[in-house]
């Protein structure tokens, strides 16, 4: 068990015996998302509140996952709380790779979660990752832009008018992008995002004898849809703009729509953190006549205990359920402002006035995206597989780099669209026989 050693006191008279004590120490490895941010800024108070000490490792997030995937598989045990997703927490949980999480005390309150949430981090009834924030996709919009243009965002936006939309707002000279959208590869960052757009356009990685879909016409449609509106209205050197960057482009006034996750609303609209909090606006996810129910992904930010930690478990679940708590989102709402609180979490966040009173603009509009998402039907398609953005198979974290490294190649302009499908098609397939998907 790592331990901090502190003396106590001096020599005592008579005997000069030292008395000391130790204060347990956790090792958290997370991502470096504002919510994380805030994390560790408050953590201070468990330290104070348990005398158990925390060590972070924050990390950007497709160097997190590597990580994380590399310690879990190994159980080297270097980390003994985890910045996980819905898709690592589903697939590491059944591999028996994560510690239950499922006897906190009463006033933790497990029903207070709300259900999409809760239900994306269990197996079995069981939860493995306790919810830090859950999220779907929404769009983000200027709505001093559109006014200037002439532009009235619909109830409910389908592609076509966001790519119109994206043209008519894009002003070069003054350094404004008419959408912005991750370009960075990754499982965890543009993957997922075309996942969503394919299903929109009512296609599916697989048919039901997982036969990869990469070359059919909903693959097709999406992907040059993508690439058409990020070379039209995007900004320069996409590739390397994932969340984080695209956060900071839209925040400072340089993007006039965005489609991305629910979870940064409150961010947006606070004057500390944006620069467009009196003019950002919120639009569902867009839609295709293909499929006009379409809806973002369906995750969430949990953390978690891997099942290699020992020593440290108790002190580790007690951090766990301080750090996902009502009292924590309370904590947040009063440090740091109510629109910072956990999104996406607990059921009373949203009933709270304070809440309420600050987040009224986005708030319903979070929760329907959450709610309007079916994990189990991702697409109009049948499937055998369940996920919204991602696919619950061990392949999916390979599939989803290699394929996003590829579309990140056509967003550069060394491939072609055909050229990325065609690949993808083939290394999709190619994997999935060595896998053993296929009977001989």
């Amino acid at each position: 068990m790592r331990k901090l050693v502190a003396a106590l006191g001096a020599a005592l008279a008579l005997g000069g015996a030292v008395a000391s004590a130790s204060a347990e120490e956790i090792v958290i490895a997370t991502v470096n998302n504002g919510d994380m941010i805030i994390m560790q800024k408050l953590s201070k108070e468990f330290e104070d509140k348990t005398g158990i000490k925390l060590r972070w490792v924050v990390l950007e997030e497709n160097t997190l996952r590597e990580r994380l995937a590399t310690d879990i598989a190994t159980k080297a045990g270097q980390y003994d709380v985890i910045s996980v997703n819905s898709y690592q927490t589903q697939l590491w949980a059944k591999m028996g790779w994560l510690t239950k999480l499922d006897d906190f005390s009463a006033d933790y309150d497990y029903d207070d979660f709300i259900t999409a949430t809760r239900e994306s981090l269990s197996v079995d009834g069981t939860m493995y990752g306790a919810p830090f924030y859950g999220e779907s996709l929404i769009t983000f919009y200027r709505k001093d832009l559109f006014e200037k243009a002439g532009l009235t965002m619909p109830e409910k936006p389908t592609f076509d008018d966001i790519a119109i939309f994206a043209e008519k707002l894009t002003d070069r000279d003054n350094g404004i992008n008419g959408i912005c959208l991750r370009g960075k590869p990754g499982w965890g960052e543009n993957s997922p995002l075309i996942s969503t757009f394919v299903a929109a356009f009512g296609g599916a990685w697989f048919d039901m004898e997982w036969k990869p879909l990469l070359t059919s016409e909903p693959w097709n449609q999406a992907l040059n849809w993508y690439l058409d509106v990020m070379k039209t209205a995007g900004p320069t050197g996409a590739t390397t703009n994932g969340y984080n960057e695209n956060r900071v482009l839209f925040s400072s006034g340089k993007c006039g729509m965005w489609i991305d996750a629910t979870v940064t609303a409150g961010y947006l609209l606070d004057p500390k953190e944006s620069q467009v909090s009196e003019t950002t606006g919120f639009a569902p996810f867009p839609i295709t006549d293909k499929n006009p129910e379409a809806a973002g992904w369906s995750g969430a930010w949990a953390l978690a205990v891997p099942v290699s930690v020992t020593d440290n478990a108790a002190a580790a679940k007690k951090f766990i359920e301080w750090a996902t708590s009502k009292e924590y989102a309370r904590l947040v709402g009063e440090r740091e402002g109510w629109l910072l609180a956990p999104s996406g979490t607990r059921k009373s966040t949203y009933a709270s006035p304070e809440y309420q009173d600050v987040a009224k603009p986005f708030a319903d509009k979070v929760l329907a995206a959450i709610s309007a998402v079916q994990p189990t039907k991702p697409s109009v398609m049948e499937t055998p597989y369940t996920g919204a953005g991602f696919i619950d198979i061990a392949e999916f974290q390979a599939l989803g780099t290699t394929i996003g490294q590829t579309i990140a190649a056509a967003v550069s302009g060394s491939k072609t669209a055909d050229q990325v499908l065609e690949e993808s098609q083939a290394y999709v397939e190619r994997t999935m026989e060595r896998a053993g998907y296929y009977k001989k």
